[in-house]
């Protein structure tokens, strides 16, 4: 912008910048440097504009020389508030802008609740509060009573909750003191008091493992038990095959068909069958459980599997999204039992290039079911029942892993750890669980699957139009890096002596692939692994079209578990509407779905990692005083967190238990530990000798100390 830019252009330039960026505080060197000035006069006169826009109302006063655009009454930005056990919030608005609430101003709102922001003035400065709650994250929340006389507090078990509830006598329901219970809010009007609750449901007593995995399904907001009449439903469902069930379906029980999955799975959603054809090509089907069949739109069985839209694994249990008598019996591929199923079969040369596609419904007959380690044992020694089958798909599946990480997918690979439990659910041992060529061949052909329906979906309504996706599908979608995001990483990963381009739009994807073959095998891989995670988009559903970065596919659905996700059982349902030529329905139900299954599937993996921790508290109860290997895998301003090597726990080393004694301050660029008088740091990735000081059950906390790596 030239130096001799009038005012009243400038004025109107200043005021279009705030309009991009509605909700972020902005202050005059910032939009200087936007518009590439640097000379002293202009950049002076653009503060001296701001005052004026501030005083004809265009533009509030947030303090330190920041502005940021005046909103007219009634449209106050939404989004979803975090609040530090300090009580300072953040608002997240969907398009990605954060604003910071001052502690004292995020009124009657907990951690995740959707809320309206306006900015009050005070002074000359306007500072953003909570003006209202658009909607709670939580109908209950679990607390722990501390009965005084004839009232009680109830501590919540979620730390992010940073408020006590106040619990009358009235509203007690039989509670006594130190139950874990759920509460229901009654009131909350005024934040200097605390909220009014009513005792909802009595758990029983903190630590017994059966009140602790109903806190944390009913913590995230997840079912513990189906409603009355549910499970009937489902028990009525006709469960012979007859003819009518048969017709419009290819017939594949005679061909070589098995399952390969968990030892201790109940259910078998997918199956595999292989045969020779002419021409040196092979058909390889890809079955899987006809879940539409049998749960109808509409009826109280559907409605409640689109209610949980995800089945919730928790360490000793799992909460399924359809009633046993579907996911363990009528949609479970068991062997030597006629199933109804919906395949993708594929015909592929000697090569594993693939010659044609085939979309529909089938009826099938497993020969067999294999355990992992089977299907492994067979992989490697070519013995045993279906090994030379098992060896063919494994060769492709080889082949497919390979082509897709050569076109730039993604390996996260990380190790996993199974507590092994005894009858009470107590936690004997952990066990690191590998991922091995069998898990690998299941994973590669159910990508496939993936991707051949995903295709299909987006072709257009009408032949003859441009290719893009026009009709109503449903997707599972993986944007790409943030440039200023992987900048923040850029930054970080040069501790390591690893180096990144300049991130940008066009080169996002490649740099960050990039990072992580550079990293591979080194001792911070997990390190960086995990930061390169954090810099990236989460995978989610969405009507909309969009390619799946991690996975490299241009277009990627969710096809292969509709036992255990609602929207494979909705494209399933969009596959049948096609295939029999009918015209696309309005997508608007699809995109609230598809929203819903994405926040329950969060909600999912949150109870999941919170039944994880717990029980890595308790497995370490007896183990107090005990010293472990670990690394450092994160750094806040209170100490560091190391995971143990042997059994994956994660604990927190605070500042005062740090090796050796010093006085220790926190490096927020770095994200490392800087001791003043040893002149030694603690980064992310360093191997440490830790010592387990407390376990935590209530808060699921666990305390290490960091002592001297000789053992003394």
């Amino acid at each position: 912008m030239a130096k001799t830019t009038p005012p009243r252009q400038l004025r109107a330039t200043l005021v279009d910048l705030f309009k991009r960026q509605p909700n972020k505080p902005l202050n005059h060197k910032q939009l200087s440097s936007t518009l590439g000035i640097t000379d002293a006069r202009t950049r002076e006169l653009i503060a001296q504009l701001c005052e004026e826009l501030a005083d004809d109302g265009r533009l509030e006063r947030i303090g330190r020389g920041k502005y940021v655009l005046s909103r007219p009454p009634g449209e106050r930005p939404v989004g979803t508030i975090q609040i530090s056990r300090f009580g300072k919030g953040w608002v997240m608005l969907p398009n990605g802008e954060e604003i910071a609430i001052p502690k004292g101003f995020t009124g009657t709102a907990f951690w995740g609740d959707t809320v309206e922001v306006e900015w009050i003035r005070r002074g000359k400065r306007h500072t953003p509060r909570v003006a209202a709650i658009a909607e709670r994250l939580r109908k209950q929340y679990v607390v722990v009573l501390e009965q005084v006389r004839d009232y009680a507090f109830g501590h919540p078990s979620d730390t992010r909750i940073h408020v006590d509830f106040f619990i009358p006598a009235s509203m007690m329901n039989g509670a006594t003191d130190g139950q874990k219970v759920i509460v229901e809010m009654v009131s909350w009007d005024d934040p200097e008091d605390g909220p009014v609750g009513r005792v909802a449901e009595v758990l029983g007593m903190p630590g017994d493992n059966e009140v602790e995995m109903h806190a944390i399904l009913a913590e995230f907001g997840l079912p513990y038990a189906f409603p009355p009449g549910i499970e009937e439903a489902a028990d009525e469902i006709r469960k012979e095959i007859n003819a009518d069930d048969l017709k419009g379906r290819r017939d594949f029980r005679d061909i070589t068909t098995f399952t390969i999955d968990p030892a201790d799975a109940k259910d078998f959603d997918d199956a595999l069958s292989i045969r020779a054809l002419e021409n040196d090509r092979w058909e390889v089907g890809v079955h899987i459980a006809d879940v539409t069949h049998y749960v109808r739109p509409g009826s109280i069985v559907d409605e409640e599997g689109r209610s949980r839209a995800t089945s919730v694994y928790l360490v000793d249990r799992t909460i399924p999204m359809l009633p046993e008598a579907l996911s363990n019996n009528l949609c479970s591929l068991r062997p030597n039992e006629d199933r109804l199923a919906f395949s993708a079969v594929f015909q592929l040369d000697a090569a594993g290039q693939i010659r044609d596609t085939w979309i529909g419904r089938t009826v099938i007959h497993s020969d067999r079911r294999f355990t992992y380690e089977e299907a492994q044992q067979r992989i490697e020694t070519g013995e045993g029942d279906h090994a030379k089958e098992i060896q063919q798909l494994n060769t492709w599946a080889r082949k497919f892993r390979s082509a897709r990480f050569e076109k730039g997918a993604i390996d996260f690979h990380s190790e996993e750890v199974k507590f092994e439990l005894d009858e009470t659910g107590k936690p004997l041992r952990a066990v690191v669980k590998v991922m091995r060529e069998s898990n690998q061949l299941i994973e590669e052909f159910m990508l496939m699957a993936n991707v051949a329906v995903a295709r299909f979906l987006a072709k257009p309504a009408q032949k003859g139009t441009q290719e893009s996706p026009t009709r109503t599908a449903i997707y599972r979608v993986h944007d790409k890096p943030d440039p200023e995001k992987l900048q923040t990483l850029r930054l970080f990963v040069r501790r390591f002596g690893l180096e990144m381009d300049k991130p940008t739009p066009a080169n996002a994807e490649s740099a960050i692939r990039e990072l992580l073959r550079q990293a591979a095998g080194s001792n911070s891989e997990q390190v960086i692994q995990t930061m390169a995670i954090r810099s990236m988009a989460k995978a989610e559903y969405r009507t909309e079209y969009m390619s799946h970065f991690g996975l490299a596919f241009p277009f990627y659905t969710h096809f292969t578990s509709p036992i255990r996700r609602y929207p494979d059982m909705m494209v399933h349902r969009l596959l049948d509407h096609y295939l029999q030529g009918r015209p696309a329905p309005p997508p608007a139900e699809f995109d609230r779905q598809a929203q819903h299954s994405s926040n329950m599937e969060k909600r999912a993996a949150e109870a999941e990692r919170a039944s994880i921790k717990y029980k890595q508290v308790e497995f370490l109860m007896s183990r107090i005083g005990e010293l472990y290997f670990g690394t450092v895998v994160g750094a806040i301003g209170r100490g560091v967190f190391v995971e143990l090597e042997d059994n994956k726990c994660e604990g927190l080393v605070s500042r005062d238990r740090l090796w050796p004694e010093d006085y220790w301050s926190f490096n927020e660029e770095t994200f490392a530990m800087e001791g003043t008088r040893s002149g030694q740091t603690i980064h992310l990735g360093d191997r440490v000798l830790v010592r387990v000081e407390a376990a935590d059950m209530a808060k699921r906390m666990l305390d290490f100390s960091m002592v001297d790596p000789s053992g003394r």
